[in-house]
């Protein structure tokens, strides 16, 4: 079973998408696929209606986006259903680390993007500008691209979304062909917003086109969640026309275990960050690096923790691990284990799937004895796997976990909370949580994104919604009765001297030059006031 499939539908003639439930192999949609042609009409209809939608003021955008977050809290089980269905996780996963937090966003963003948007108004640099004064608007870029990903299918683009409207842009998405009954819903939820006509379009189309597709419609700027690979190619495609882009990547992320953690809560966090969502979180825990003075004892307490998760379908609340979403998925974390286990790896710890249901379930694993020449540690196997190393030193810990090509989050747990922050300034990732992983993607106000090849840009937060717009300098006067800038023509040596002035007043060490070069600058001041 693969999931989804693009077929034929010969009633038709058109490609489609098949939804199918990875937990059980049931068939749940069928939608029709958009092509090229389609983008290039959406995103022409959506330049034309984007001016409207920027001019209207911002108070009834805000109005627009607080009827999604009414219809999202009004349908709590259908979205956390629907999602659980289409993606495998379970209805718990998808309730708190999509739904839940996705009407939170919009209520963060409801309630600061007036602050985000004000013009920000500049101090005056020096004296030769006196008569100046400048401030920074935020312009919206137009029509914004956002491209989800299958993992978070509704709380990632949702997010990007509500940021896009209320900065004034028009929004064309594309939903992941995996998680297209998700997409679907998630494009209800928007309509509920009632925007007019062409604010939003959703598109449907296989993801190896989508990202030409936008980029050669002419979209004003490219979000994009995915892959390291495919996000390098989007990145080159848009350096063609010069076209910003936000880059979500991967992530092979860092746990650091101090000797002073609270190693029960160390274990719980590392289980719950690496093997939620069936571990396909690109923040996930995947490496740990553990103090050799409580590296057995905490294995121990990991293991208990491993062989506790229930594992299947999440029929009646009753599992805490979820369906992988695609086979192909699967086969890459096989691949990760097998390459470990043939480098010397061993499986110390295991929870069982369920046997029979035909649904794409994996096992839960720790693997001891890694090393940064397996697979498993320095690439991102997007699955349910922890693999455990055991240091001498904190330094080591930071070291390795520097170790690797992606930085997109990490974590230091210690109960001492000033050396856990210190530490955690020296790991080149975007976000450090402190005996904590993963969550901060569920706070609005935190930025996220990664350094290295984990990507470029932000999403959330202050700066995440900057990334919706462009800053646009404005100078203006501000005596009306100044007719022109001194050092403007007709050149002369006065003015050499004066604008040597400037520099004297301003730098000079010397009283006397200070002196000297007010009186030259006063010669030529008056210029500013007469066109001679």
């Amino acid at each position: 079973m693969n999931k989804p499939k693009i077929q034929k539908k010969a009633s038709s003639g058109k490609n489609t998408t098949i939804c199918i439930n990875p937990a059980t192999g049931e068939k749940l949609a069928e939608y029709d696929v958009n092509n090229v042609n389609d983008v290039k009409e959406a995103v022409r209809k959506a330049g034309k209606a984007q001016p409207a939608w920027e001019a209207l003021p911002l108070k009834k955008r805000i109005a627009h986006i607080k009827k999604m977050r009414r219809y999202i809290i009004d349908n709590l089980d259908e979205l956390s259903e629907i999602i659980s269905r289409d993606n495998g996780k379970t209805r718990v996963d998808a309730l708190a680390t999509e739904v839940l937090c996705s009407a939170m966003a919009a209520s963060y963003y409801c309630n600061n993007s007036r602050r985000f948007l004000k013009d920000r108004k500049l101090s005056m640099g020096n004296i030769m500008f006196i008569n100046k004064r400048s401030r920074i608007a935020r312009v919206p870029f137009g029509v914004v691209g956002i491209i989800a990903p299958w993992n978070y299918p509704f709380s990632i683009p949702f997010s990007e979304i509500v940021m896009a409207l209320l900065a004034g842009n028009t929004v064309i998405f594309k939903a992941a062909s995996e998680t297209q009954m998700v997409g679907h819903v998630l494009k209800k939820c928007v309509d509920a917003g009632a925007l007019p006509e062409n604010v939003f379009t959703y598109i449907n189309m296989p993801g190896s086109q989508a990202g030409d597709a936008f980029l050669e419609a002419g979209i004003d700027k490219l979000f994009f969640t995915g892959s390291v690979k495919i996000g390098m190619y989007l990145m080159k495609k848009a350096s063609e026309t010069l076209t910003p882009v936000s880059l979500e990547l991967g992530g092979n992320d860092p746990m650091v275990v101090c000797e002073d953690a609270d190693l029960e809560r160390a274990a719980k966090g590392a289980v719950w960050a690496g093997c939620q969502n069936a571990g396909q979180s690109c923040g996930g825990v995947e490496r740990i690096y553990v103090h050799s003075n409580v590296y057995h004892e905490f294995l121990n307490l990991l293991r208990k923790e491993i062989l506790a998760l229930r594992i299947g379908y999440d029929s009646d609340y009753n599992v805490d691990i979820g369906a992988m979403t695609t086979s192909r998925q699967m086969d890459t974390v096989r691949s990760h284990i097998k390459d470990a286990l043939k480098k010397g790896a061993r499986i110390f710890a295991e929870s069982q799937p369920p046997q029979g249901t035909g649904g794409q379930f994996l096992p839960c694993t720790v693997l001891v004895d890694v090393n940064h020449d397996m697979d498993v540690m320095k690439d991102e196997t997007f699955g349910p796997v922890l693999g455990v190393m055991q240091v001498n030193s904190i330094d080591e810990a930071v070291k390795l976990a520097n170790d690797s090509y992606l930085g997109l989050t990490a974590s230091v747990w210690s109960r001492n909370n000033k050396k856990a922050l210190a530490i955690g300034r020296k790991i080149k990732s975007g976000a450090i949580t402190i005996n904590d992983h993963l969550m901060s993607h569920g706070l609005a106000e935190t930025p996220w994104g990664g350094f290295k090849q984990s990507g470029i840009g932000r999403t959330h937060g202050d700066i995440g919604f900057a990334e919706m717009t462009q800053p646009q300098v404005l100078v203006n006067e501000i005596l009306p009765f100044a007719r022109k800038n001194f050092w403007w023509h007709p050149f002369s040596r006065n003015i050499y001297e004066g604008l040597k002035g400037v520099a004297y007043v301003l730098y000079a060490r010397s009283p006397f030059l200070r002196i000297k070069g007010a009186i030259n600058l006063l010669k030529v001041f008056p210029r500013t006031f007469t066109l001679r």
